[in-house]
């Protein structure tokens, strides 16, 4: 296995990994109902984004570039890789410009739910757009791994 192959695979590990098991925490604190537990679960998704899925897109990244470089790939036509490529774009675009100010707003509502006990309408409405545009974020990047695994199209 080359190295640029084993970091990639590192990549793709921080990555789906975090996004998958980062949405489980935030569901299971959602069902509590608890304001307390469900504030420290969104401030830790925020931080588990920023500690483990951010490094992962990085390896990701920079790993597909020199793999792609070293086998002197083409970017042309309609390919698994383009494919790919424009999904974990699109994937990208939903993180940066849905996700992350989705899980600003959860924290901040979550935060003025701690002194009322209850959660507040504001919050669960962001978390169910968070929970929508998490589910494309999700999927995006298992059509994109089986598309990796299969080289297909």
């Amino acid at each position: 296995m080359s190295f640029w192959l084993l970091l990639h695979i590192i990549g793709v590990v921080l990555f789906a990994g975090n996004v998958i098991t980062a949405a489980f925490w935030k569901v299971r604190a959602d069902l509590s109902k608890n304001p307390a537990i469900i504030h420290s679960a969104v401030k830790n998704v925020m931080l588990a984004d920023y500690a483990f899925t951010l490094p992962g897109i990085v390896l990701i990244v920079v790993s597909g570039i020199a793999m792609t470089v070293q086998a002197e790939m083409k970017l042309n036509g309609l390919n698994w890789l383009t494919l790919s490529l424009i999904l974990f774009a699109v994937t990208g675009v939903i993180w940066a410009a849905v996700l992350i100010p989705l899980q600003r707003a959860m924290i901040r509502h979550s935060a003025e739910c701690l002194g009322s006990g209850s959660i507040s309408k504001a919050y669960r409405q962001a978390s169910r757009n968070w929970a929508v545009f998490g589910i494309a974020a999700t999927l995006l990047p298992l059509v994109i791994l089986y598309l990796m695994i299969m080289k297909s199209i």
